[in-house]
């Protein structure tokens, strides 16, 4: 390419250059004159009523979140249970305990039910000189007793009751009348007498009882004594009859 060519290309690219910076004055004189290009940010009173409304139910949606006062926490406090039931330490030897063995073996050595066996003993803690507080039983009922998992109504704490108390009564003919009827000898009924006793000196001292060796000699000593005596009177009885 000889000399002027290279001029006339040079003269060519320059004019073309020219032409696109003119485009893009015009460009931007008209987004300048004319309406905006993009969207521009707009202040809260510029905004629509919608948008506004919107605007307000998002503060009190955040303002509704934010705790209120003067109003009671719903969930249950330790301050909520009584002292009496926080300071009952009868069952403490328990913890740990399933229902199931309990009953499995109260089952195996007397007749009354781990349910029965609980409630009676909350019952005589907690008699009071109008009654017993069957309310504060069933309400308190897993923090008073262990291996209890649920709270009951004072109606099933009486029914509890009622049958644990049914069932000594029944138990009770039943043993005085063994003793009565000649059935047992006097060493038979006394090796009755010392099972009966130990079950019953476990329970206790499982309920928090503490019993000393004397103490134990002493009850064994006496009841062993007053059966004796159940036995003689009711021999006698019985020749007085046949007579």
């Amino acid at each position: 390419m000889d000399e002027d060519g290279t001029k006339a290309s040079m003269e060519s690219d320059q004019s073309t250059d020219t032409d696109i910076d003119t485009d893009a004055d015009t460009d931007t004189d008209a987004s300048s004159d004319g309406e905006p290009a993009g969207e521009q940010p707009r202040t809260v009173a510029e905004s629509s009523p919608t948008e506004q409304s919107t605007t307000g139910e998002q503060a009190g949606a955040s303002e509704d979140n934010s705790p209120l006062p003067n109003v009671p926490d719903t969930e249950p406090e330790e301050s909520d249970i009584p002292e009496d039931v926080q300071k009952y330490a009868r069952f403490k030897k328990m913890d740990g305990a399933q229902y199931d063995r309990v009953n499995e073996f109260l089952r195996d050595r007397t007749y009354i039910t781990a349910r029965e066996w609980a409630i009676a003993r909350l019952c005589s803690d907690f008699r009071t000189e109008t009654g017993v507080e069957m309310t504060k039983i069933g309400e308190n009922l897993p923090e008073l007793v262990p291996f209890m998992t649920d709270t009951y109504t004072p109606q099933a704490v009486n029914q509890a009751r009622s049958s644990f108390e049914d069932k000594v009564r029944t138990a009770g003919a039943t043993f005085l009348y063994g003793a009565m009827c000649d059935f047992f000898t006097a060493e038979e009924l006394d090796d009755v007498m010392y099972e009966s006793t130990e079950v019953a000196k476990f329970l206790l001292e499982v309920e928090g009882v503490d019993l000393s060796v004397e103490d134990e000699l002493e009850a064994e000593e006496r009841i062993s004594s007053v059966m004796r005596e159940v036995r003689e009177a009711s021999a006698e009885l019985r020749e007085q009859e046949d007579e």
